[in-house]
């Protein structure tokens, strides 16, 4: 039988960055009521020239360099986005024309902040069925392009980032398990309320922007999370001590707090990086993954709950072993 194992990360920011104080001349906020609420002090921004595939492209190229994998040996690509560089081809379609790879699969996958795990879930079974045996899976969004900056309530949440991991099939676990789950009945609580299909005006104006009810998402957020670590748990017939590390999706500090209190995951085994980078959707997690791999804090042998929450909802948690 063949595991899908992860084998490289890599991650990258845009180098613009938006401080709380930078935003206090924007809206009416402060530092300390941003940090307060979010524990976000500051984000980064890509720039007007710098779409969501470059940023792809530099973490994917990180990830392939660590893995020591030439882009000739991906045989699939999956790239969770939420903020795609053109209606089509998809934005996993760019990075393979941008990486030299032709021919295999390569497509997106869309549940919002939720998504990297969504895609994690699809490149695990495509190796462990043997449709692959390297791939190349990417978190990576321009968010800010979705923010309208005179709205107190999500302008100092988001940030734009990306993030990429690179599996490879290995006759020891690594990927144990993934949960996926959504449930459109609270479509609206989190959302871009237009398209191209519909409210395509607000599009052509330049006003298609993320709208979301706070209170309840948090509430849906940490209960929702917190749920996805005791499934995870159960169905792998383990304890919260059989796992070194937990990565929240990073939206919020205090939602990370409340899901590792909740959990019983102490402070120490929670990786928490929304702090300098904010909320980046489908590229928090493997953004935080690779981070903590770089610094020292996660190693070879750990085992890492990872998890994610987004509009939708969506939301999914993924067990794995490095």
């Amino acid at each position: 039988m063949k595991y899908a194992r992860l084998t490289g990360s890599g991650s990258y920011l845009p180098d613009k960055v938006l401080t709380n104080h930078d935003l206090e001349s924007m809206v009416d906020t402060s530092h300390e009521w941003i940090m307060a609420r979010t524990g976000i002090s500051e984000r980064r921004i890509a720039a007007d020239d710098e779409f969501t595939c470059d940023l792809a492209e530099k973490a994917s190229r990180e990830a392939l360099h660590v893995a020591g994998v030439s882009p000739g040996q991906v045989d699939l690509i999956v790239v969770a986005t939420t903020t795609p560089d053109q209606v089509f081809p998809s934005t996993a379609c760019l990075l393979q024309q941008r990486l030299g790879i032709r021919g295999c699969p390569a497509f997106d996958v869309q549940a919002v902040c939720a998504g990297f795990i969504f895609a994690l879930d699809v490149a695990n079974r495509f190796i462990r069925t043997q449709g692959a045996r390297c791939a190349l899976v990417v978190g990576a969004e321009t968010f800010s392009r979705i923010i309208d900056w005179t709205d107190r309530g999500t302008c100092i949440l988001f940030g734009d980032g990306g993030g990429a991991v690179v599996l490879q099939d290995d006759d020891r676990p690594g990927i144990h398990s993934t949960h996926l789950h959504s449930d459109g009945a609270y479509k609206d609580l989190l959302c871009v309320p237009t398209g191209v299909s519909r409210n395509y005006e607000a599009v052509k104006s330049g006003t298609a922007y993320t709208t979301m009810a706070g209170n309840d998402v948090f509430r849906w957020a940490v209960t929702a999370m917190s749920a996805l670590v005791d499934e995870t748990l159960e169905a792998n017939g383990i304890g919260r001590d059989d796992v070194d590390w937990l990565i929240p999706h990073q939206a919020n500090v205090r939602i990370i707090n409340a899901v590792g209190k909740r959990t019983g995951f102490p402070a120490d085994r929670v990786i928490v990086t929304v702090n300098h980078h904010g909320n980046t959707s489908a590229a928090s997690v493997p953004l935080a993954l690779d981070e903590s791999i770089r610094n020292g804090k996660i190693r070879t042998g750990d085992t890492v709950l990872m998890e994610g929450f987004g509009g939708g909802f969506t939301w999914g948690s993924a067990l794995l072993t490095l």
